[in-house]
């Protein structure tokens, strides 16, 4: 709705104004009573294959040229089809692998992954993965997009980050002194429902310079009906028969093709301890994960 129903989105939602997309589904909480399906799953089968593939899916698609299911999952269907693979040379330069470790949550210390419940104390299952992906067509060559999920993080958010590019000549440059932040806009899912845009302004007064603002809306504003939770909205869309938001086979079928190679690569190589590593409960992921995340959560911090 955001992007097809309001005329100025469109027309930059591409690679000649957009320098990177993150998409982040970060949760608080560990395994808790999941160990045994965690420990044959890991975090690429348990949120990518779906909820992330999804979310990028909705972010990159052409637009249809009917709102109606199966045109919109057609168009999903093509982003799948136009991921770049990742194997190889390019895994490793685009996949970091985590696990997580002892560390206080909310103020209470936490066990391990190894730790918990039912967990193999050797165990190389990931809980963390951060892929930069990208989606090899005409509108998004050259994109970055990070996807990011784990367990026991610093707080649980989801969220989508649309990061645009800097204005190509700062005409500012004698006067301000100053690097200009470009415009950032933030598609919040949790906790709250809410569409951020940070923009530059004058600051106020005599003084030349420059600030950023934000233009912010929340879904619950003016508005005092019902909300479905998302378990809600699922059943609903069965009863009444609307497959808008739910997987075609066609769309099942590249997800796992696009997944699969990575893996089966992080599940036979030979460095696979090395590759996962370790980061502390509470935190925002593994070390070399760092300069990634603050792209998508440096106000969070």
């Amino acid at each position: 709705m955001f992007r097809f129903a309001n005329a100025i989105f469109e027309p930059i939602w591409n690679r000649s104004y957009i320098a990177y997309v993150g998409i982040i589904a970060a949760e608080k909480l560990g395994v808790e009573n999941r160990a045994g399906y965690y420990e044959q799953a890991g975090v690429i089968r348990d949120m990518f294959q779906n909820h992330m593939m999804q979310v990028l899916a909705l972010t990159a698609m052409e637009p249809p040229s009917l709102f109606e299911a199966e045109r919109v999952r057609e168009e999903k269907t093509k982003v799948f089809r136009s991921l770049k693979p990742l194997d190889g040379a390019e895994q490793i330069d685009n996949l970091i692998l985590g696990q997580y470790g002892s560390g206080m949550v909310d103020g209470t210390e936490v066990a391990g992954y190894r730790q918990e419940p039912k967990v193999s104390s050797s165990s190389l299952i990931p809980t963390f993965a951060m892929m930069r992906v990208f989606v090899d067509n005409w509108r998004w060559r050259g994109v970055p997009f990070y996807l990011v999920s784990g367990k026991r993080l610093a707080r649980k958010i989801t969220r989508i980050v649309v990061q645009f590019k800097r204005v190509p000549h700062s005409m500012f440059r004698n006067v301000l002194g100053e690097d200009i932040l470009a415009n950032r806009l933030v598609l919040g899912i949790y906790p709250e429902e809410r569409i951020t845009l940070t923009f530059q302004t004058k600051y106020p007064g005599a003084r030349t310079c420059l600030r950023p603002v934000t233009l912010d809306f929340s879904y619950d504003q003016n508005y005092s009906g019902p909300t479905l939770a998302a378990y809600e909205k699922v059943l609903l869309d069965c009863i009444q028969g609307d497959q808008m938001l739910f997987w075609s086979n066609n769309g099942v079928r590249l997800s796992w093709s696009f997944l699969t190679p990575i893996l089966q690569e992080c599940e036979t190589c030979g460095d696979r301890g090395a590759r996962l590593q370790p980061y502390d409960s509470g935190s925002w992921g593994p070390e070399a994960a760092k300069k990634w995340m603050k792209l998508i959560i440096d106000e969070e911090q």
